[in-house]
């Protein structure tokens, strides 16, 4: 059994940023069966799987701004002033572990990977690949 871990480093251009990061992991991958762990280093970030459609993607900003509002005080804020960019990552997830197979991700037809950015422009973002298999 082969243990391999890397890290992709990503820059962010807005305060709400979905970036496909399929083929980046795909390109690291060298195993050819095993599992992946896909994890975020960040509070106020995403790892999801979905599909890659606009509408999609712009439908998960909309109901993700109107579920944490600007109309609501948050405590946090007091602070650090991105409460809700904390609060919209406690919805997602810091994580995804995937199956590898041949050497690359094994999605379903219309899945991608997605790191979602929550409270940009960041530079240096880091994503954790750590993989385990033959």
């Amino acid at each position: 059994m082969t243990v391999k871990s890397y890290s992709l480093k990503i820059n962010t251009n807005k305060s709400f940023e979905i970036i496909d990061i399929t083929s980046q992991i795909n390109n690291l991958i060298d195993i050819d069966e095993g599992i992946i762990s896909i994890f975020s280093k960040h509070s106020t970030s995403a790892i999801v799987v979905n599909e890659n459609e606009s509408g999609l993607l712009n439908d998960l900003e909309f109901t993700l701004d109107n579920l944490i509002d600007d109309k609501f005080s948050y405590k946090h804020d007091k602070i650090d002033n991105n409460a809700k960019s904390h609060l919209k990552s406690f919805l997602l997830s810091s994580s995804e572990s995937l199956p590898i197979k041949n050497s690359k991700l094994d999605l379903g037809t219309w899945q991608s990977v997605f790191f979602i950015e929550l409270d940009g422009p960041r530079s240096g973002r880091t994503v954790t690949l750590t993989m385990v298999g033959e």
